[in-house]
């Protein structure tokens, strides 16, 4: 509140005021209304309709999960003061916390600067907008700033899925079963995926709120065809399946590999080698000048190629910005999709893990719930 300017505390001279806000005489960022003005000699509070409620629930799902993360934090001391009978436990579960502290603190850390002129800039650069459009369009920082918290969250909750075995210690919440995953060791493989899977997520998520920084400057009703592919197949679908396969790897490639050869399976694949081709590649002239774009159409209007070829002016100038656009939400994006649509088993098994667990035959890499659960289910 402080860092976003709805509390302010400075002396002011009367008592108390209390305003309700319905609306503007312009009609201008509905999204504040109604709200409430309470004005006080300690100073004032501002309480907007939609960063209100936003503010809410960004901050009961950080509470909830840092509360998650600091209860294991104390039962891996406990696990650990309890001598050699817990040492693999312990061991195990010791990289385990610093991640989900890691996960819930990215939300929390959104919450905050994202309210700031450095975290506002940071949000425009990962959104393809400009601080300027973000601050006047305030109700996308509070969108950006749940769906973080939202995918931290459900995050943590699938890495509980798998490691919360190790705190069982008689919790019934905790009981473990044949069918539980077991945890993978820890070694280069793991660590390479885990770093993919956090890549892809990250990515994933900026790409797909992308579309909802474009509606900024572009009214959905007043897109054309070409904007709404580009918003559908290489935002939406690409963005959404990238995060999906970060979250659950095995889901995915469980569903791959039941639906080979189906028309489900090809009609995948094939709109993601499209999604993939127009995000990483180049898109003929009456496409690029659409709204159907990629890489290649913007590295040859950075180079100053004309329009008849297809060049696109980048969103930003040459920099980090350009460069950090190009390398992680072009590029990675389009390769790992096409990949995947390309060849789905062999690249899903090394993403998921391919060791299985002699109980139950189950990948011992996989952040999904054991099977029955809502997660494990696909949910």
């Amino acid at each position: 509140m402080l860092l976003g300017g709805m509390l302010v505390l400075a002396r002011y001279p009367g008592g108390y005021t209390v305003l309700f806000l319905w609306g503007n005489a312009l009609g201008l960022q509905p999204w504040n209304y109604p709200g409430l003005l309470i004005e006080a000699p300690w100073g004032f509070v501002v309480l907007p309709a939609f960063a209100t409620a936003s503010m809410i629930a960004v901050s009961v799902g950080v509470g909830l999960g840092m509360t998650v993360a600091v209860l294991l934090s104390i039962r891996l001391l406990r696990g650990r003061r309890a001598g050699a009978g817990r040492t693999t436990a312990s061991g195990a579960i010791a990289g385990l916390t610093p991640a989900m502290i890691a996960l819930v603190t990215l939300g929390a850390c959104c919450s905050t600067t994202a309210a700031a002129t450095a975290g506002v800039g940071l949000v425009a650069q990962a959104s393809g907008s400009s601080t300027t459009n973000l601050l006047l369009n305030n109700w996308y920082l509070g969108l950006f700033q749940v769906v973080v918290v939202y995918v931290a969250l459900i995050a943590q909750e699938l890495l509980l899925s798998v490691y919360g075995t190790l705190f069982a210690a008689g919790d019934p919440g905790f009981a473990h079963s044949a069918d539980s995953p077991s945890p993978a060791p820890l070694d280069r493989r793991v660590v390479a995926t885990a770093a993919l899977r956090v890549a892809l997520i990250a990515v994933g998520v900026t790409w797909v709120l992308t579309v909802f920084a474009d509606w900024t400057t572009v009214g959905p009703g007043a897109a054309g065809a070409g904007l709404w592919f580009n918003w559908l197949v290489e935002h939406w679908l690409v963005g959404g399946f990238v995060v999906y396969v970060g979250l659950a790897p095995a889901n995915a490639r469980r569903w791959f590999a039941s639906a080979a050869g189906t028309l489900g399976d090809r009609a995948v694949r094939a709109a993601l080698l499209v999604g993939a081709w127009t995000l990483g590649a180049w898109v003929p002239p009456p496409f690029a000048g659409a709204g159907i774009e990629g890489f290649g159409n913007e590295l040859m209007g950075l180079f100053g190629c004309p329009g008849s070829w297809g060049a696109v002016a980048p969103v930003f100038g040459p920099g980090w910005s350009l460069g950090f656009q190009w390398a992680f939400q072009y590029l990675l994006l389009a390769g790992f999709a096409g990949l995947v649509a390309a060849r789905p088993q062999p690249m899903l098994d090394w993403l998921a893990g391919t060791a299985e667990v002699a109980s139950g035959n189950r990948p011992v890499a996989d952040l999904a719930a054991p099977p029955g659960s809502p997660v494990g289910a696909g949910r």
